[in-house]
C-alpha cells in the first residue's frame, strides 16, 4: 500500500467513524480537515467533493461490513448455522467502537431516502445485496434440510433486516440489554416458523 493509499484508508476510518456522529450531510470536507489535522485542499485532492466522499464512507463501511458480519459467517457450515452466524454478526455490528455514533447504514438510509444521487445508489445497491445474502443464506438452509420448502426466503430475509434494523435504534433508545433480549426472542421465532416440523 502506497503512502497516499495509507493517508486515504486513515481518513476513511476517521470520516467513517465521525459520520455516524454528525451524519453524513454533517460531515463536510473541511469538517473532516480538521478533525484528521489535514489542511482542505489536501483531502479534496483525495475526494475532490462531498458526495465522492459520502461515496467512499459508503464503500469503507461496506467493505468492513463484509469483513466482520459476512466473511466469518460464511465460514460455518451451510444451512441455519449460518444464518444465525450472520445474525450475530450483524448483532455485534451495532456495538462495533469504529461507529460511535451507531451504524452508519441506518443513518445513510434515514438521509439518503430522498436525496438522488450517487451515494444514494451505493446505499441502496449496497442494502439490496445484503437483503440477497439473508435470502441466499435461507434458501441454502432449505436445501439443507433445516427450513421448510415452502419457506417464503425473501419474507425472512425482510423479517431478519427489519429485526436488526430496530434493534439498532432500540438500543440507543431502551436499555441495550433489553433491547438485545427482545430481539433474540422475536429472532428465536423467526427461525422456529422457518424450520422443518419435527
Amino acid at each position: 500500500m502506497s503512502k497516499g493509499e495509507e493517508t486515504r484508508a486513515s481518513v476513511l476510518g476517521s470520516a467513517l467513524s465521525l459520520a455516524t456522529q454528525v451524519g453524513l450531510e454533517g460531515l463536510t470536507i473541511g469538517k473532516l480537515a480538521e478533525h484528521v489535522g489535514m489542511s482542505k485542499s489536501g483531502l479534496f485532492a483525495h475526494f475532490s467533493s462531498k458526495e465522492n466522499l459520502q461515496v467512499a464512507i459508503l464503500d469503507e463501511a461496506t467493505a468492513r461490513f463484509v469483513a466482520l458480519v459476512v466473511a466469518p459467517a460464511l465460514k460455518k457450515p451451510r444451512g441455519e448455522a449460518r444464518l444465525c452466524a450472520l445474525f450475530e454478526n450483524w448483532m455485534t455490528w451495532s456495538k462495533v467502537d469504529f461507529m460511535p455514533g451507531g451504524c452508519i447504514f441506518i443513518q445513510a438510509g434515514v438521509e439518503l431516502d430522498d436525496r438522488p444521487g450517487p451515494a444514494l445508489d451505493r446505499y441502496l445497491a449496497s442494502q439490496k445485496d445484503w437483503l440477497g445474502v439473508l435470502a441466499g443464506a435461507a434458501r441454502i438452509a432449505i436445501e439443507e434440510k433445516h427450513f421448510r420448502k415452502d419457506l417464503d426466503v425473501e419474507l425472512l430475509a425482510h423479517e431478519m433486516y427489519s429485526l436488526a434494523g430496530g434493534y439498532h435504534f432500540l438500543r440507543r433508545i431502551v436499555e441495550p440489554a433489553r433491547a438485545e433480549r427482545r430481539t433474540r426472542a422475536a429472532f428465536e421465532r423467526i427461525l422456529t416458523d422457518a424450520r422443518l416440523p419435527t
